[in-house]
């Protein structure tokens, strides 16, 4: 049908109004209540944290811009079409993610350290070399100014889940 078509995918998006049933609420959660959480892979696995602002900036980057038109090498069709990463592209620890929620919480965690599970992979993260070609994004929120942000907004919003 000839419509542009541009394809996003996110990576382990986190901030305040998110998910309650991501790790970062959980963990709060149980830190702030002296609750044991369980870690996998004893805190070594690497994911690719992204704050919610820095998603919505690459987002308004490419709201308006129509894709280039490629030929396909597989079909041998032209279609306007791009798919871009959004993330931060600077994999952490689990280690260092919890840490982050102990110092903006004040508390520490008490780790119950596990194994890794079936199926999960020890690191995730994403290429972001095409939105930083064609659009110059830079993700700007680190880990820990991330957290501080949302622990703050757990706190005082008494969030429970």
């Amino acid at each position: 049908f000839n419509i542009p078509m541009t394809g996003l995918r996110f990576f382990t998006v986190y901030g305040t109004h998110g998910r309650p049933d991501m790790a970062y609420f959980k963990f709060t959660e149980s830190i702030i209540k002296g609750k044991p959480i369980e870690i996998y892979n004893y805190g070594k696995m690497k994911r690719d944290f992204t704050y919610i602002k820095d998603i919505v900036s690459g987002i308004c980057l490419i709201i308006d811009k129509k894709p280039k038109r490629i030929k396909s090498k597989i079909t041998n069709s032209d279609a306007a079409f791009k798919i871009y990463n959004i993330g931060n592209n600077k994999p952490i620890t689990l280690k260092r993610f919890i840490y982050a929620i102990e110092n903006s919480s004040g508390k520490k965690a008490i780790k119950k350290n596990l194994p890794m599970q079936p199926g999960d992979v020890p690191v995730t993260f994403a290429d972001i070399n095409d939105i930083q070609e064609d659009f110059g994004f830079e993700p700007k929120t680190s880990i820990e100014e991330g957290i501080e942000i949302f622990v703050k907004w757990y706190q005082e919003n008494k969030i429970s889940i």
